[in-house]
């Protein structure tokens, strides 16, 4: 992944109006990201410490699945990604 500063992200992302997952939610989401970086680490496709640290911030502040996805689609300048979403491009100036 391209370089992200987690900290201008983190407040974009406490920014955004959405509904933090409870705590049950977060439980399972946080089970469900152990078990795919397993399988990533298996399939020999292990995460770098910087996209484990993305993804740990995005688990801290209770991120749903689906808008995650829609912060990493923003956050690559990917074609699909909402440009309504509050979240600066990597690689992008502030």
């Amino acid at each position: 992944m391209t370089t992200i500063d987690l900290d201008t992200l983190r407040s974009e992302v406490r920014a955004l109006d959405y509904v933090r997952g409870s705590s049950a939610e977060d439980a399972m989401w946080r089970e469900d990201d152990e078990d795919a970086r397993a399988n990533l680490a298996i399939e020999g496709m292990a995460l770098s410490a910087e996209d484990d640290s993305l993804f740990d911030m995005l688990r801290d502040e209770r991120v749903p699945p689906p808008l995650a996805t829609q912060i990493l689609l923003r956050l690559l300048g990917h074609p699909d990604a909402d440009p309504a979403l509050a979240i600066t491009p990597a690689g992008t100036s502030c």
